[in-house]
């Protein structure tokens, strides 16, 4: 069984990287491995991720796609889902997220016989799409009251944008300073190492 983990942050101050212990406790917990990781800063709203088209290009019928929830794979609109979701199907990977445990069973050694094995498939791929609505939903609703608010604070001339994180630039320059290279001190300073570059060019 190969077993491929898909890790994604929506943003390059977000650490794309916290869920992979999560990820290898839980292989680990079925005496399994993970075989390859795909690891990348981008929207789940956005259906052109290049680590994500990587995977399922590398893909072989019957890999496992492990994620830590349904969201790091896809907050999509319905359509851009449903494509996403074919190709999946298509490749015959078999989706196991943390927080759905209907879907772990596809990362087990089972018994069952097939038509027991052919119902869980059916039930967990329905609850896989009902999460999928949930978290696109989420998603449309947070951007709708995050862009009021924005409307809000520009009406009340108060809107500046997103504030700089001065400690983070404070570590990352200590860092970079000490000698330390790009992904280390991306590790250190638990961010991208996108934003390492950029706080080490606005030095």
């Amino acid at each position: 069984m190969f077993i491929r983990a898909y890790l994604r942050a929506s943003t390059d101050e977000q650490d794309a990287s916290r869920a992979r212990s999560s990820l290898e406790n839980f292989v680990s917990s079925q005496n399994k491995v993970i075989a390859c990781g795909y690891l990348e800063n981008a929207s789940g709203g956005a259906s052109d991720r290049p680590e994500l088209l990587r995977l399922l290009k590398d893909a072989r019928k019957g890999d496992v796609l492990l994620v830590e929830s349904i969201d790091c794979l896809s907050r999509l609109p319905a359509d851009d889902w449903s494509k996403l979701k074919a190709a999946i199907d298509a490749k015959g990977l078999r989706i196991v997220a943390l927080d759905l445990p209907t879907s772990h069973q596809g990362i087990r050694d089972t018994m069952g016989d097939e038509f027991t094995d052919r119902m869980l498939a059916a039930i967990n791929s329905m609850l896989v799409e009902m999460m999928a609505a949930i978290v696109r939903k989420d998603y449309e609703q947070r951007r709708e009251r995050q862009a009021q608010g924005i409307q809000k604070a520009k009406s009340a001339s108060k809107y500046q944008g997103r504030p700089v994180d001065q400690e983070l630039h404070k570590r990352v320059k200590e860092l970079l300073s000490a000698g330390l290279g790009i992904r280390v001190t991306a590790r250190h300073a638990s961010c991208s190492t996108t934003t390492v570059l950029r706080i080490r060019d606005a030095v």
